[in-house]
């Protein structure tokens, strides 16, 4: 309870949009979770009762003095984690953070721009607050123990069984889980009732054992069914060709965080990426182009493999599953072209490496590869140091090639070898600023690569690896996060200046480019090309743990927690609904089936 209270001072600015009887709901529906965590952590100290009972050389008072304490240290700990990791993730603290343990530094550079004095604080203050309160009211040493054995180890073991019960949340056929607590439409609300240990515990103890599909809305028949119709081929493709030439170098670059509300031909804030929307003009710009999720190593595979992204776990942190993978660079490679990978961070973070490797990519760079004196504090080589070593070496790179380029600089804590362009010293300042800098680095490497004899054959993919909440702290549902750019330009580019209004996810770019180059697309079947007329146009993200699915016509949110939608917009009809749930069904059952 206290935790929760903290939780809704700590992120004040959210809180004060909820009404006075939101606030009260989340400590009542949020109160079974809270009693089920209390009867999981209290269960080992009863046996430790129940044993010194038995054999009274055991001496259960100091053993659970000590397991008390230390639990409430770890619980401050992992409470004050939360708070800033809410702050980022628009979700409570689970089993995420595991999926990046091989690269702790990279976790130290996610949280680079969390107040750690603040949350150093916190953490002494709860954990001293609740082991004074323990020791003044509950330590077991100031209880009377019958002297009679046999009560003693009758009662600790009917204690001890009568703990189950609030375990499990009840006398219900089913045991609790975090939808007890989803009382409100506003997600915000929802979060800050549950019980952040509790839904920690949950998240580890189904962590890589995905065995079953939890989302069945239809017969599994009847999903694959709508999933088949969204992505139906058209009769006759009339795509026209965008290009100039057949068999032109491809140059993907991913650009961090890349969110459509910085860029201004996309209708977003003006004088932030001056060289993208330059570029933008001089090409072909998608405008409804919409991330699938909100992880860097998820939108990869999104962008690469033309893969959907899972809710709660990521196919690439099991390399079995995206061996199974179609990829750009093994479609490239076959049709003899030279592949190469560069970032200027670390390949090892989130699997990554692994996935590029089942790519079949010829040649990886990454932070290794490049001068210390041109890192960054956390992540590694500034973004224009990067692009310095991708014009070099494509000079001299065997042609045709496919070169994939990775950005970083904008992924907090947004460090900037360069002046602040925009004034501001809060987070969407400084990611505004690091917008900017990758903007003026890509700007940079433009101009140069537009000297080289290779630019004239050379399509560049521009493209983000996801959104962000930032700027406007958008809740983590909401489409305005996802909606990323989307451009095509480079000397093979035939049609300047083009608007391209499809809706479409990340999922379909790889289909798309494919299609324009006259290459082989069918092993991408979770993407359609853009450019092809299509009866039923939409886009599909996830968040955790829910969907987006959206269509011209508007826009259906749903919880997969709460199983009910957060939100819809404009006009929604049941057979988009029902698509969205199939989508959701099938393509979870299919990254099972992997």
């Amino acid at each position: 309870m206290s935790a929760r209270a903290i939780f809704l001072g700590y992120h004040l600015d959210k809180t004060q949009k909820l009404t006075a009887s939101e606030i009260l709901n989340t400590f009542l529906y949020g109160l079974r979770l809270d009693i089920s965590f209390t009867s999981y952590i209290c269960a080992l100290p009863f046996i430790a009762v129940l044993l010194s009972a038995i054999w009274p050389r055991i001496k259960s008072v100091k053993f659970v003095w000590g397991f008390t304490c230390i639990w409430l240290v770890i619980i401050s700990t992992l409470l004050a984690i939360d708070l800033e990791l809410y702050t980022f993730w628009g979700y409570r603290l689970d089993a995420t953070p595991l999926q990046y343990l091989n690269t702790p530094g990279e976790i130290a550079a996610s949280a680079a721009a969390a107040p750690f004095l603040l949350l150093v604080f916190v953490i002494v203050i709860l954990s001293g607050a609740f082991i004074l309160l323990y020791q003044l009211g509950f330590d077991l040493a100031k209880f009377n123990v019958f002297q009679q054995k046999w009560v003693m180890v009758l009662l600790s073991f009917v204690y001890l069984i009568v703990l189950i019960l609030p375990m499990r949340g009840g006398w219900q056929q089913i045991p609790i889980n975090q939808s007890v607590v989803y009382f409100s439409n506003t997600p915000y609300a929802n979060h800050a009732g549950l019980n952040m240990p509790w839904n920690l515990m949950h998240a580890l103890l189904k962590y890589g054992k995905e065995s079953s599909n939890p989302y069945q809305f239809m017969p599994a028949e009847e999903a694959e069914q709508k999933v088949a119709e969204l992505h139906a081929a058209p009769e006759t493709d009339t795509t026209a060709s965008l290009l100039n030439t057949q068999k032109p170098n491809v140059l993907f670059i991913i650009l961090e965080s890349y969110t459509a509300k910085f860029v201004g031909s996309l209708g977003g804030e003006k004088g932030v990426t001056p060289n993208l929307d330059k570029l933008a003009a001089e090409g072909i710009s998608f405008t409804k182009l919409y991330a699938s999720g909100d992880r860097s190593e998820k939108g990869m595979v999104s962008l690469l493999s033309g893969y959907p992204v899972q809710t709660i776990t990521s196919i690439i942190k099991t390399p079995k599953k995206t061996e199974r993978l179609p990829q750009l660079s093994k479609v490239f490679k076959e049709q003899g072209y030279a592949t190469s990978f560069f970032y200027g961070g670390e390949l090892e973070f989130a699997n990554i490496k692994s996935f590029l490797r089942n790519g079949s990519y010829e040649k990886l760079i990454d932070k290794a590869d490049f001068p210390s004196e041109s890192y960054n504090s956390k992540w590694g080589a500034h973004d224009h140091v990067l692009f310095e070593r991708v014009l070099k070496d494509l000079n001299q790179e065997k042609k045709p090639f496919f070169s994939t380029v990775y950005t970083l600089s904008s992924h907090e804590p947004y460090e900037i070898p360069i002046p602040a362009k925009f004034p501001g010293t809060t987070n969407e300042a400084k990611f505004r600023n690091s917008v900017y800098y990758t903007d003026y680095a890509l700007g940079n490497f433009i101009a140069e690569a537009k000297k080289q004899a290779w630019w004239q054959n050379t399509l560049v993919v521009l493209v983000a690896d996801h959104g962000h909440p930032l700027p406007g702290e958008d809740a983590n549902h909401e489409r305005s996060k996802f909606h990323i750019p989307f451009i095509l330009t480079g000397g093979a580019v035939a049609q300047k200046g083009l608007k391209i209004d499809a809706l479409g996810s990340q999922t379909d770019i790889a289909p798309t480019l494919l299609a324009q180059l006259g290459l082989p697309y069918q092993d991408f079947k979770w993407g359609r090309n853009l450019l092809a007329p299509t009866a039923y146009p939409f886009a599909f993200y996830v968040f955790n743990d829910g969907f987006g699915f959206l269509t011209p016509q508007g826009s259906f949110l749903f919880d997969n927690v709460a199983k009910r939608p957060i939100a819809e917009e404009g006009t929604v009809t049941e057979a988009q609904r029902t698509y969205g749930k199939a989508y959701m069904q099938y393509s979870f059952e299919d990254f099972l089936k992997k």
